[in-house]
């Protein structure tokens, strides 16, 4: 019946069955998800920490055995000699070999492998911008309304020039599903609204809670506010990044100049899109109520700079546009869009899918097939 292995040489065996057993088992997560396992997250790591120990268990299970089997002191072994020695005495090591490439992979699976699935839209093209919004006093300025369906409405209740705005605005934020969006609004200075993000109902609500009083409207900073969009998207992995600077007025206040904020933005490669809303002449502004209760206008004038505005645009490679009324501003919105070439950027938001399951179920397997070999092929007794 042939010649006994050593110990050595039986260690060995079991050793390399062990790792055969758990490459054939490993067959099937392989072929289920590939080069995902090359960039698994895990979300219980420390589950790794035991590893180490299937060593020690297959040990126990294997060459470890034979020192805790039950022995019998006799005279001779004349009626042993006659006993079982075919090949399930060869395959008494085997259910150990599977215990241990088992336990390995339900470790594994306790580590919680995860893929990282992106979004639909994480890999669709778009783009980052910013819309830079004017909330100086002059924004009160009575838009031009007569585009309105209704005579009566408009004398009653027309809209201000940050009312109109707000509208474009949130239209516009409306059809850019795939561009990630931030908002910076300025007064005396300038203030981060929001950050550019894909989250358009929360920007879209903030957009509407917008007013006057919100910050300081005694000035327009339009360099502080250029400086604030360039800032915000200096680190942006998007290749076209894209600031719509929209005021009314002329640059006189705020501790950046307009100029430098431009050069500042040539630098990070931002492209600067300038709308002037209104062209300097008189502008009605609401003055109180007469005492009948209807809206009392006075006229106002504000200065604008257009020539500044041109020049921003210019040197950073974009456009310049002026609005008068509604329509023409969100004439000059689109047009801003069919410039705006596209771009991929990652998108932060993520899905996971667990790994566990293509592991775990070759494990099972191989736990189920020691149970049985057990069973069936090398029963002990006692």
């Amino acid at each position: 019946n042939g010649v006994p292995m050593s110990r050595t040489t039986r260690g060995v065996f079991v050793a390399l069955s062990t790792v055969l057993v758990l490459g054939v088992a490993s067959i099937f997560p392989m072929l289920a998800r590939g080069d995902a396992w090359l960039s698994a997250k895990w979300g219980s790591p420390f589950w790794l920490l035991l590893l180490p120990l299937v060593p020690w268990i297959i040990y126990r299970m294997t060459l470890g055995a034979d020192a805790r089997v039950p022995r019998l002191m006799v005279s001779t072994v004349a009626t042993f000699y006659r006993g079982p020695r075919g090949f399930r005495t060869k395959l008494r090591d085997l259910p150990g070999i599977l215990r241990g490439a088992g336990l390995v992979l339900a470790l594994v699976a306790l580590a919680r492998p995860e893929n990282v699935l992106r979004g639909q839209d994480a890999d669709e093209r778009g783009i980052d911008i910013v819309i830079a919004l004017d909330l100086s006093g002059s924004m009160r300025a009575l838009m031009d309304a007569k585009d309105a369906p209704d005579e009566k409405l408009v004398q009653k209740r027309r809209l201000t020039r940050l009312e109109t705005a707000k509208q474009v605005i949130l239209d516009f934020v409306a059809r850019r599903k795939t561009d990630r969006i931030g908002v910076v609004v300025f007064g005396k200075s300038a203030y981060i609204l929001s950050p550019p993000t894909l989250d358009k109902s929360l920007l879209a609500g903030l957009v509407e809670k917008m007013e006057l009083e919100l910050i300081d409207g005694n000035g327009t900073a339009i360099g502080d506010a250029l400086g604030t969009s360039v800032a915000r998207l200096r680190r942006s992995p998007a290749r076209t990044k894209t600031v719509i600077l929209l005021t009314d007025g002329d640059s006189n206040s705020g501790s950046i100049a307009p100029e430098y904020a431009a050069h500042l933005a040539q630098t990070q490669g931002v492209r600067v899109y300038t709308v002037q809303i209104g062209n300097g002449d008189d502008v009605e502004v609401q003055d109180g109520n007469d005492l009948f209760g209807n809206p009392h206008f006075v006229k106002m004038h504000f200065p604008v700079n257009p020539e500044l505005l041109k020049k921003i645009a210019h040197d950073t490679g974009a456009q310049a546009f002026v609005a008068n009324d509604k329509r023409s501003l969100e004439e000059s919105m689109h047009k801003i869009l069919d410039a705006l070439e596209k771009t991929r950027f990652e998108a932060q938001a993520a899905t996971m899918e667990d790994l566990f399951p293509f592991v775990l179920l070759p494990g099972v397997l191989l736990f189920a097939i020691e149970a049985l070999v057990r069973l069936v092929i090398v029963r002990r007794f006692p």
